[in-house]
């Protein structure tokens, strides 16, 4: 399976101080978007990501995500007022694999991944978080946006939609980021 490491030593740090390279952490490692339906039933659910992007919009720092009307997480992504991106060690691609090819309307596949729910704190309940991951980044939901085909000046990016089934983006303050002390 996987090196399991639970952390409960973390730091809060601006996430301006975020060491590393943003594009091994989104591309190369892939990371998790994690939301809560907190105005109707309280469920959780995630999917493994590597498409987004980090930076400076209206003055704040903001992370990026994208997700597919299609997929189990757009509706609590929907609903949801905060997001988190969660970022692993390599340990963890048979987990992040596991999330991000199963759907959570077909069963626990959180349970089913081994890792370990955690509430972020701070945010109401609103806000979670799995243990093991290195780096969380909660953001408030800011703006949406859908893909619009239309616009795309390189007509070979239509390629990446053969169902026409495009992302919805979002953009979210990141309003914690925490990261792992420890960590090699």
């Amino acid at each position: 399976m996987y090196a399991r490491r639970i952390f409960m030593n973390c730091e809060t740090i601006n996430p301006k101080e975020l060491h590393g390279n943003v594009f091994e952490l989104i591309d190369n490692k892939w990371f998790l978007v994690t939301a809560k339906k907190h105005k109707s039933d309280g469920k959780i659910n995630t999917m493994t990501a590597s498409w987004g992007f980090m930076g400076i919009m209206w003055n704040k720092p903001v992370a990026n995500c994208v997700i597919r009307p299609v997929r189990y997480t757009y509706e609590f992504m929907e609903e949801a007022d905060y997001y988190t991106l969660s970022f692993f060690s390599g340990d963890y691609k048979k987990a992040l694999n596991i999330l991000g090819t199963k759907s959570g309307r077909d069963g626990d596949k959180i349970k089913e991944s081994g890792l370990t729910l955690l509430d972020v704190g701070g945010f109401g309940g609103k806000a979670v978080t799995f243990a093991e991951a290195e780096t969380t980044m909660t953001c408030k939901k800011l703006y949406y946006q859908d893909i619009n085909p239309e616009n795309f000046v390189d007509a070979a990016l239509d390629g990446n939609y053969p169902n026409k089934d495009y992302h919805r983006m979002y953009v979210g303050e990141i309003v914690n980021c925490t990261v792992q002390k420890n960590v090699e």
